[in-house]
């Protein structure tokens, strides 16, 4: 039934989206700051800054040290002290991002298209932020998921697994892995391999092809949404071939017809993507049988909906 909780603005994540943008947060990291040295550090209205800062103090963010104001204690954590608890670093700022374009969906009802629009520069870092983030709970119970019944260092290709969270967890389990994303996410994530983890960064797009095998698991974690049937179709073809006989294809990604999420999720891909969506079990089920594959089975695992199936 609709929620009418669920229509309120989300006025918090505006505001800190906002002193992320504007370098706020960062200016303050090192040290607290007058609010006059502050507004030449940021290039920020002196009015428009005061009434955003004094925001951010009654939500938490900031508090006034002296005539200058500081980070609190639960901001830092939560920005940038990886060992707390309560950090997120700045992936909600992926969320931030992708108001702009959900703000487009009467037009894109109207015209089928997404607009033509500029992306931030930002946009890149945040959204790996933000898939390494989401994706750490439940990446162990994950990983040992698909390795059931695969021998010691079993070979596993994590496809457009660039945010390195889900790799992380099949190497420590012993597990050979081979990551393939696009060229720009591995410049940007190879300097955080964990040294002595095998795992291996190859620079490539997934829809013109697959490293050779052959492998145990080809894994495919948030990349069926992308694309439509047609590309699906192609990428299950590509993972059969790199796949040893009996070798395991797993998806993870949202079912249609098994959750309002997953239905509203299909529409975050119409506003992002060309041709992107959510795909029922039976649309899984054909498109892998098409492509070679057997006994595809739905899990619920660690939070998240995991298709698995076999080579013949």
């Amino acid at each position: 039934m609709p929620d009418p909780s669920a229509m309120s603005m989300p006025q918090e994540l505006l505001i800190a989206g906002a002193a992320v943008r504007t370098g706020l947060f960062e200016a303050l990291k090192e040290k607290p700051l007058p609010l006059d040295e502050l507004a030449s550090r940021t290039g920020c209205d002196m009015r428009a800054l005061w009434t955003v800062t004094e925001a951010l103090v009654a939500l938490g963010y900031l508090e006034h040290a002296g005539g200058s104001v500081s980070l609190t204690r639960e901001a830092r954590a939560m920005l940038y002290d990886p060992d707390s608890e309560n950090h997120t670093g700045l992936s909600f700022m992926h969320t931030y991002n992708l108001i702009s374009r959900w703000l487009e969906l009467p037009e894109i009802m109207r015209t089928g298209q997404r607009p033509d629009r500029e992306a931030h520069p930002d946009e890149s870092t945040d959204f790996l932020a933000a898939m390494s983030h989401y994706a750490a709970e439940g990446a162990g119970v994950i990983a040992e998921h698909c390795l059931q019944g695969l021998p010691a260092q079993a070979r596993v290709l994590d496809v457009g697994g660039g945010p390195l969270t889900i790799a992380n967890a099949f190497a420590r389990q012993g597990a050979e892995v081979t990551v393939l994303d696009l060229p720009g996410v591995i410049d940007v994530m190879k300097p955080h391999l964990e040294p002595g983890l095998p795992i291996d960064m190859v620079k490539g797009d997934f829809n013109e092809g697959l490293p050779p095998g052959p492998f145990d698991i080809v894994y495919l974690g948030n990349v069926c949404h992308i694309y439509g049937e047609v590309e699906n179709r192609r990428l299950f073809r590509n993972a059969a071939e790199v796949l040893r006989p009996g070798g395991r294809l797993v998806i993870n990604d949202f079912i249609r017809g098994t959750s309002a999420r997953a239905a509203v999720f299909a529409v975050n891909m119409l506003v992002n993507t060309e041709s992107g969506g959510t795909w029922t079990m039976e649309q899984y089920r054909t498109w892998l049988e098409d492509a070679g594959f057997a006994a595809a089975r739905l899990h619920e695992v660690g939070g998240r909906q995991l298709i698995s199936a076999t080579k013949h």
